[in-house]
């Protein structure tokens, strides 16, 4: 069940519960779970515990439970601990049917037998010298022994006695008795040795770092308590939020350190450079306070906006010490030049910190993925902005004037690109020209956007990837032990050193938690997750592709790959395959024979591997078709037929035993037969006996596993894995084009679903978001400029922003995908800031009595260097985004990426268009009586 993000997931989740409440009491259904898909849910840390001497289960198992698990569920916000790869000893009672057959008991009987000579009942109570004593009749069974000389009945001798004596059955006489393990409901190997598996859940709203560093405290103490054990740490969602958060830690830290350099080189002054840099820790801080007063808190999302940030940090007090450095320079006193130069760019500013802000208006309330995911990121950087905004006006001036108060400015002075002005001067009478050639130049980089293609989620190559195996149906848990012990092997083979930990668990999952990649459920199914060490030289994609390659052709294994997601990934993409095309009807017949159809005219399509369908296979069953006449005559029910039959093939529970402080289930096992087995079994009636095929009929069938709908429909489904040199749109494209020409009956549909769904569906959200986002940017400059003509200048910069995205895109070898349109969104309202600060100037200049060409020109030199320092120090403070290690940095280098390309193209664009555009859009009347 699917819903839309504005929905309270507790609440969804209890309305459900009550309106499946019905269902749970239907005689029909054995169970009905109920989960949520949630990262929370899934275990923060996975731990196999063996020993060097103990290959028991049972034995490791008493160890974890009585020790282990409690000291980790003891801890502050572990929420339970869940055990794979258990054995449980029994009181195995193995029959032979024959003994039974011939000493005419049945399993039943045997089963109430046993029950009734091991029991403790009350008795009353008796009253004695004012003594009360409780009574109790106790028969409790022991030992071994205990139950083979339990009498279950009374035979006749053959000789026959005169007295009518007969002789005793033993329970030993039709019966083995033994302690033994239980057969177990999954099996679990790590580097193909087998062990234990503790899966350790936290408390949803507990931090998961803090949880990850107790377990492995906890850890250290249990090793040293258990000598000779051994706890291994297969997955530790700690390692890679603390990496990630380390990473942006850096990054953060590395780009304003690179930030400072650039101001310096400009500025060419210490002091100066130094005002700012102490603008940038205080900014920070004050950022650190806005996000703790409204419950935003350090992860990965808000330190990323931090990161995103880190240029964009000191914009504002870069302009503002600019501009007072400037009118120092000019000759005005610290003091002045301070509340003069702050007062020249004060509107100014404070116009493009707005314009940054509200791009993010959309993302935040905008409904979807997109929006929940990227709240914080928005929120962080706009409480950035806001803090540098303050810190530049209030901090900035003060800190100039108090360091400069008794001192004149001396040489050198700072770079400022003299013969700019007159470079504008040349170029406006030739301004339709620059602005025809920079349109075509425009049109011309947008030809690139079908040659970049487009993608949900950027492509990560992380060391960890699972792969979950399904087996023909039926097949025991041991047959598919020992064939994922050979794929065990071939991976090791492969891999060689490379391979720090090979994880296996197969079977069904234990407990009510389900792993996420547990895509597969039964006997017949495992889950193989290999780990290779962190440097070494293969990447989780290339040996899926590999290994993938390998199976594709067998018809023994149906394998799915994942490679190990971030919470990001895991809460936006999906369980399925890249590609998964479903095919939507009534007759489950005919799904199939379109499923297949579909699959095989996309094989030969490029970049496509691992065909799956969900159509292919069944259950193999055997159908005791009742023959209700002849029933009848022996008079028999179909109910006591079939429950003679299940005791017989299943066995039957025969109570429960106290043994060395645990209570052992007492078995009664029958020996496994077969197909031709099944009809010579024995259905009793009172004292008459006959076979099962005199009054049934077995028919042999394939059921299918699984039934699959999507809003009621029936849906068959064809999934393939994706090379990760391909992009999305571009495979989706060729599948669709196979696909078209294929005649389909009335009221059935094929269509794309999957990552390709939540493509379109963000790509259109974002798309929009863009577009709302330019519309708040123009309001916002029209309330600055005063002006309808002068915030349309400004807004040129953007697509020539997107033009520089487009083409850094395109010489990568990038693909679009959400992150990068979030970046393209901020671009919007980064791009229009250094086109702001000039068109400013330009203003203030022409309302001081200046022409327009002349302001044009003065304008563009004094605000030459401002913008070129701040556009210089957003790209280098974005660099480390982009050429950052580890998993979490491949996800923010789209972004980083976009932002890069834009302001290269937009600030060059904006030093020799816009004054141009200016020229054209504007009148030569004196500026106050100029139109808007």
């Amino acid at each position: 069940v699917e819903y839309a993000w504005s929905k309270d997931m507790d609440e969804a989740f209890l309305d459900l519960q009550k309106a499946l409440t019905s269902y749970s009491q239907n005689s029909q259904i054995d169970e009905l779970t109920i989960t949520q898909h949630d990262p929370n849910t899934q275990p923060v840390v996975i731990v196999g515990l063996s020993h060097e001497s103990i290959t028991d289960m049972n034995e490791l198992r008493k160890v974890a439970v009585n020790y282990v698990r409690n000291e980790l569920v003891r801890l502050e916000g572990i929420a339970e601990v869940e055990l794979s790869g258990i054995e449980e000893s029994e009181v195995r009672i193995d029959t032979d049917p024959y003994k039974l057959e011939s000493f005419g008991i049945t399993v039943d009987q045997l089963s109430t037998k046993i029950q009734a000579f091991n029991r403790s009942i009350s008795g009353g109570t008796i009253t004695e010298t004012g003594l009360q004593y409780v009574v109790k009749g106790v028969s409790l069974l022991q030992q071994k022994e205990d139950f083979e000389n339990l009498i279950i009945g009374y035979k006749s001798t053959v000789t026959g006695n005169a007295n009518g004596e007969k002789s005793a059955t033993y329970l030993r006489d039709i019966a083995t008795v033994s302690f033994a393990n239980k057969e177990p409901v999954n099996i679990v190997r790590i580097n193909g040795v087998r062990c234990l598996a503790l899966s350790i859940y936290k408390e949803t709203r507990y931090n998961t770092v803090k949880a990850v560093a107790d377990i492995q405290k906890a850890l250290e103490s249990i090793t040293k308590a258990l000598p000779g054990y051994q706890f291994t740490i297969v997955t530790n969602q700690g390692t890679f939020i603390r990496t990630a958060i380390d990473e942006v830690q850096n990054t953060l830290l590395v780009g304003v350190l690179l930030a400072i350099v650039v101001l310096f080189i400009f500025l060419r002054k210490i002091g100066t450079t130094l005002i700012v840099s102490i603008a940038i820790p205080i900014s920070i801080i004050a950022t650190f306070n806005l996000m703790y007063f409204n419950d935003l808190t350090m992860n990965i999302m808000t330190l990323g906006g931090l990161a995103l940030g880190a240029g964009m940090l000191v914009d504002n007090a870069i302009v503002v010490m600019e501009n007072i450095f400037r009118n120092h320079e000019s000759g005005m006193s610290a003091k002045e030049a301070a509340i003069v130069g702050t007062a020249e760019v004060g509107g100014a500013i404070t116009s493009s910190t707005l314009t940054t802000i509200v791009v993010f208006l959309p993302i935040v309330y905008m409904h979807g993925a997109s929006g929940e995911l990227f709240k914080d990121q928005a929120w962080t950087v706009a409480f950035s902005l806001i803090s540098s905004l303050a810190v530049a006006i209030f901090l900035v001036p003060m800190l100039y004037h108090r360091l400069f108060m008794n001192k004149g400015m001396s040489v050198p002075k700072g770079a400022r690109f003299e013969g700019y002005g007159n470079f504008i001067t040349n170029l406006l009478p030739k301004r339709w020209i620059v602005v025809i050639i920079s349109l075509v130049l425009m049109g011309l980089s947008f030809l690139l956007i079908p040659f970049i293609g487009s993608e949900f989620m950027p492509k990560t190559d992380s060391k960890e990837f699972t792969i979950s195996v399904k087996m023909a149906e039926g097949t025991s848990l041991v047959r598919t032990s020992t064939a994922i012990a050979s794929m065990e092997s071939m991976i090791k083979e492969l891999l060689g050193d490379d391979v720090q930990s090979v994880y296996s668990k197969i079977g069904p999952s234990t407990g009510t938690s389900t792993s996420a990649t547990a895509i597969y459920e039964g006997e017949n199914t495992a889950q193989v997750k290999v780990i290779l060490k962190p440097n070494g030289k293969y990447v989780a994609s290339k040996v899926v592709e590999t290994i993938a390659r390998w199976y594709a052709e067998n018809p023994q294994f149906e394998v799915t790959f994942a490679q190990d997601e971030t919470a990001l990934q895991s809460i936006l993409g999906t369980t399925d395959a890249p590609l998964v095309i479903e095919v939507r009807g009534s007759d489950l017949n005919e799904i199939k024979r379109i499923t297949k159809e579909v699959e095989t005219s996309i094989k030969d399509i490029p970049g496509l591997y691992n065909f799956q369908t969900n159509v292919e296979g069944g259950y193999p069953e055997i159908n005791v078709v009742v023959d209700r006449f002849r029933a009848g005559s022996y008079n028999l029910s179909v109910t006591e037929i079939v429950n003679q039959v299940t005791a017989k093939l299943k066995g039957q529970n025969a109570g429960q035993m106290d043994k060395d402080g645990e209570l052992k289930d007492i078995t009664i096992h029958v020996p496994k037969i077969g197909v031709t087995a099944l009809g010579d079994m024995i259905i009793k009636n009172g004292t008459s006996v006959i076979r099962l095929y005199e009054v049934a009929k077995l028919e042999q069938s394939v059921a299918p596993t699984e039934i699959y709908r999507r809003n009621q429909s029936r849906i068959g489904k064809v999934m393939a894995e994706l090379d990760k040199d391909k992009a999305l749109d571009r495979v989706v494209a060729e599948v669709q084009a196979k696909i078209a020409p294929m005649v389909l009956p009335a009221d059935y549909s094929i269509r794309i679903a999957g990552e390709e769904q939540k493509r379109q569906e963000s790509m259109s959200n974002l798309k929009w978001a863009l577009l709302l986002s330019i519309v708040l940017v123009y309001m916002v400059m029209a309330s600055q400029f005063e002006s309808l003509i002068h915030p349309l200048i400004v807004l040129f910069t953007i697509p020539f922003a997107i033009v520089g995205t487009i083409i850094l895109f395109f010489i990568m070898g990038l693909t679009f995908n959400i992150m990068a349109l979030i970046g393209i969104i901020m671009l919007g309202g980064i791009a229009v800031n250094d086109s702001i600060i000039l068109i400013d100037r330009i203003n203030q200049l022409r309302a001081l009595g200046m022409g327009k060409r002349e302001a044009i020109s003065v304008g563009s030199q004094q605000r030459l260097r401002p913008i070129m320092m701040t556009s210089i120090i957003t790209i280098i403070a974005l660099l480390p985004l982009t050429f950052g290690f580890g998993e979490s940095a491949s996800l923010r280098s789209p972004m980083a990426y976009a932002v890069i390309g834009g302001m290269i193209t937009s600030t060059l664009l904006t030093l020799l268009v816009i004054p141009c555009v200016y020229d054209l859009m504007t009148s030569n009347k004196p500026f106050k009586q100029e139109e808007l």
